[in-house]
């Protein structure tokens, strides 16, 4: 058995040729195709296995605004009315957009049909329990298991209860633009000032839900906002977060050949100006785009994050993913009043590692989740249970919040730590565990070039819950942090190294052991060509 399921979801490309349960089981794992069958599959799997949280057997499902999403969230409602559950459809919509309707509706479990960034081809499923949160590894096993089983059933349904099956027993309506109001507010509160009239920029919201709408929405609330997306020849296609990378940057020179509208679409108006804004195609997170000397920049979740800090100095909670500027942890660790953790790559682990602080109280509570992708999860009010929270990534509220505390703290911005990032094609992804003898060659490898840099202190070898194979060293060298990270990809065959550091300047050759430990991986899982 395979767990289907990877870091975010399921994630394949669309095919829409007819097979059976066992076919499409072997399709999604063997060759990443995602059919008809398997949402069918899926329904019944997790209608059979309904999370512990919640009532009832009401499921709500919502999609965004991909070629066949309609079609394949017929097929998923059929499985769950085959589960005997009840099936209410919020049509196109983002991300966020789902997890306010599981709230609204008391739905025992949520479907939001997506593939997030990946191309417009390309779809799936993400799950989310009774209290809007993306489903973890021991649910999505158990539901991988139960489709395995159910795969071996002979379980026909006649066509006419098959034509009725595919329709919802009921719809729902979300008002995304209510919810950007609520929350602005709350915001607006926290950091005790209101959001200038005097924002200007472009908006590209990769061609997803939030492109009809949010720049509307924010012009109406006095702000002069473009949307660009529209130009695009599909959702994702060189435009959107996805599109982006954090750390990148153009001269204006660069710009035009960027490939990329929103980067395109940009011109000067004084260095250190946000000039644009990018949501990725099903609206979870969002990157900015901002003036340097000679060009653009990217704004990215470590900056937003410093930001908030910054214009809002208070007791924070703050969780960041791996993949986080190390700066940003240390910053907040050196401060008494405030609290940090690191997590494991997916913004359901930020949600993970806040979820037991969320207060009871009116106010907005103060802690968030950040990953360097643009993806920070924020305390939500509950729609209908008074001084209530959840936790969700919303890229219109990552948007909003991000320009506020942008205009608290003006050019003032974290001196960003060094951190690489690099992978290795590994189709044997199994001669990486984290804990074997190759991984015990790895820390010595690392261990040699830190100790002939300087003086090394505090030498810790730990994993993380979420990450099964990661080799996670936290040291201190010449008193700075230090983190060195190796991993599996949850949703590709290839195994990712990164290293950080707290300040800017590692002092010695850093990518030296990059690639040292790069090079050694590629002659163990590759021999032949290397």
């Amino acid at each position: 058995m395979t767990n289907l399921f990877g870091t975010d979801g399921i994630r394949g490309r669309v095919s829409l040729d007819a097979c059976d349960d066992e076919e499409a089981l072997e399709q999604i794992v063997d060759e990443r195709l995602l059919t008809p069958q398997l949402m069918k599959l899926l329904g019944e799997s997790l209608g059979r296995c309904l999370p512990e949280d919640g009532k009832g057997s009401q499921v709500v499902i919502g999609w965004d605004d991909r070629p066949h999403n309609e079609n394949l969230a017929a097929w998923l409602t059929l499985g769950f009315h085959a589960s005997n559950c009840e099936v209410v459809h919020i049509g196109c919509s983002s991300t966020p957009m789902l997890h306010y309707a599981v709230l609204e509706t008391g739905a025992r479990l949520g479907c939001m049909i997506t593939a997030s960034h990946n191309p417009v081809t390309d779809s799936g499923i993400k799950v989310f329990d009774a209290h809007g949160r993306k489903s973890m590894p021991a649910y999505e096993t158990l539901v991988s298991e139960t489709a395995y089983s159910l795969s071996q059933e002979d379980r026909e349904i006649d066509e006419v209860d098959r034509k009725a099956w595919m329709k919802p027993d009921a719809q729902h309506t979300v008002s995304h633009q209510n919810w950007l109001e609520r929350r602005l507010d709350l915001f607006q509160s926290l950091f005790e000032y209101e959001l200038s009239s005097s924002v200007e920029l472009r908006l590209d919201s990769s061609k997803g839900h939030a492109a009809s709408w949010l720049a509307n929405w924010m012009q109406s609330q006095g702000l002069d906002v473009e949307e660009v997306s529209g130009q695009a020849a599909a959702m994702n296609e060189g435009c959107g977060a996805g599109e982006l990378s954090p750390g990148q940057s153009w001269t204006w020179d660069e710009t035009a050949s960027s490939g990329h509208l929103l980067i395109q679409s940009l011109s000067s108006r004084g260095e250190g100006s946000i000039l644009g804004a990018a949501l990725d195609g099903d609206g979870d997170r969002c990157l900015l785009a901002r003036e340097t000397s000679d060009g653009v920049e990217v704004v990215d979740g470590d900056d937003i994050a410093d930001a908030i800090l910054r214009a809002c100095p208070k007791s924070w909670k703050v969780a960041a993913s791996i993949e986080s500027n190390l700066r940003l942890l240390s910053s907040v660790e050196e401060k008494s009043t405030m609290e940090g953790f690191e997590t494991a790559v997916g913004d359901r682990w930020l949600s993970h590692a806040l979820g037991s602080f969320l207060p009871e109280q009116e106010d907005q509570p103060l802690l968030f989740g950040i990953e360097d992708s643009g993806h920070i999860v924020l305390p939500s009010p509950h729609p209908s249970n008074a001084n209530q929270w959840s936790l969700v990534g919303d890229g219109s509220v990552t948007l909003l919040v991000a320009l506020l505390a942008l205009q608290g703290v003006g050019e003032d911005s974290m001196q960003k730590g060094w951190k690489k990032r690099l992978s290795v094609k590994n189709p044997n992804r199994w001669m990486w565990d984290g804990q074997n003898e190759l991984s015990d060659t790895v820390e010595s490898m690392v261990r040699m070039h830190l100790y002939q840099a300087g003086k090394v202190t505090e030498w810790q070898r730990t994993g993380l819950e979420g990450e099964a194979n990661l080799m996670l060293i936290r040291c201190r060298l010449n008193g700075m942090d230090v983190s060195f990270g190796l991993r599996n990809s949850g949703t590709q065959e290839k195994t990712s190294v990164s290293l950080r550091f707290s300040e800017p300047d590692p002092g010695f050759d850093a990518m030296l052991l990059m690639r040292s430990v790069q090079n050694l991986l590629l002659r163990t899982f590759n021999p032949v060509a290397y």
